[in-house]
């Protein structure tokens, strides 16, 4: 489908790039053919562009960081809160995304250990994994924060203790929470455009904008607890690395009108399956929105679970528990992976169904990065 539609960003032009050549000649590809004699058949594994926003990309480096999480989950309950921020900072936000994603991580995360601390609720340090969203079911702008948070935590005296709502559906009080963390992300941001690192858009009253925001109630949703790592784990296999839209929404591409129709749940309508058709061009600038900047970490973890010392932490308290210490990695070969996962036999001839491809031949794209991308991909 061809289309105008150029984006001043530069980041996002080479994003959109990779999307459009992904799994074709111009990445580069490999070469199989089938040993049996009586076959000979030829394969092209056409390389793919890796890029974390592309919806055909990242199914194994997903399965990989939740095998890797799975290591760290504790037998407790965990519960899932999502954070969000009313639409009137969309343009702030999108003018500043990679600043204003991180505040929305800290805010959300600092609220949920303020909570946490105090001893009418837990008196402990939680785990915490937050994941950023920032769509709706129709390619929208939607920032909002997932957070998965045990239901309990690591005292100052470093034993593990239970949260002491734990028979409940909410952690912590949902309007203290929301109070406490539409104060954590306001004062954040009043310091930022004091210091000129956030600029708000030409003609906008800042204190007519801050009284209003003050005013609002700031949503946060509480949802159902999961019942322990298990169904953590395919929450997570699910969610976490979810892009905009995935290829199976699209029902179709008219190219003679220049449109696409995707499919959407209207959360409104009692969550009915619809469909909306937009002109090419504004899909992809809906779906650009939805692009992170270069480098930002979507996923984070906070609490017990914080990067520094975190193993060491969590065998501390598998200890204490009397219960098996968590076992370290092991590293899947690619062929093994792709036949647990989806039954795939990478060296089965696609003619005559014998495990009989051999690899004879890689063609590297031309530009001298994606090569050296492609070796280091292996």
């Amino acid at each position: 489908m061809k289309f105008a539609y150029t984006s001043i960003n530069t980041h996002t032009q080479k994003v959109l790039h990779s999307l459009k050549v992904c799994r074709t000649a111009s990445l580069g590809y490999h070469v199989y053919q089938c040993m049996s004699d009586d076959c000979r058949t030829i394969k092209y594994q056409y390389h793919s562009c890796r890029n974390r926003h592309c919806p055909q990309c990242g199914a194994l480096k997903k399965e990989e960081w939740i095998e890797a999480r799975a290591q760290e989950l504790l037998p407790v309950k965990y519960y899932h809160v999502v954070f969000t921020l009313p639409h009137e900072l969309n343009n702030l936000v999108l003018g500043h995304r990679k600043l204003l994603y991180k505040l929305l991580f800290d805010a959300s995360a600092q609220t949920l250990l303020c909570f946490a601390k105090d001893k009418q609720y837990m008196g402990a340090t939680p785990g915490i994994i937050s994941v950023l969203h920032t769509w709706g079911q129709q390619l929208s702008f939607h920032p909002h924060i997932h957070c998965i948070v045990s239901g309990g935590g690591i005292a100052a005296d470093g034993i593990f203790r239970e949260a002491k709502k734990n028979i409940y559906r909410f952690l912590f009080p949902l309007k203290a929470m929301s109070l406490v963390y539409k104060t954590k992300f306001l004062q954040a941001l009043k310091q930022l455009i004091a210091d000129n690192k956030v600029v708000p858009p030409a003609g906008t009253d800042i204190a007519t904008l801050f009284n209003l925001l003050y005013k609002k109630e700031w949503i946060i949703y509480a949802k159902a607890p999961f019942g322990g790592p298990q169904t953590v784990i395919e929450y997570l296999g699910r969610y976490t690395h979810k892009v905009a839209i995935s290829n199976h929404r699209i029902s179709s591409i008219n190219d003679e009108q220049q449109t696409v129709t995707f499919n959407y749940k209207d959360y409104a309508d009692q969550h009915k399956q619809k469909q909306m058709t937009l002109a090419a061009a504004e899909f992809i600038r809906r779906f650009e929105q939805h692009i992170l900047p270069a480098g930002f970490t979507k996923i984070r973890t906070y609490g017990y679970l914080a990067n520094r010392g975190r193993h060491t932490r969590i065998n501390d308290v598998l200890q204490k528990m009397k219960l098996p210490l968590h076992k370290g990695l092991v590293k899947i070969p690619l062929q093994l992976r792709m036949m647990e996962k989806y039954g795939i036999d990478t060296h089965q001839c696609p003619c005559c169904r014998q495990s009989t491809l051999q690899l004879i031949k890689i063609y590297y794209p031309v530009s001298s990065s994606i090569i050296k991308r492609q070796a280091d991909d292996g």
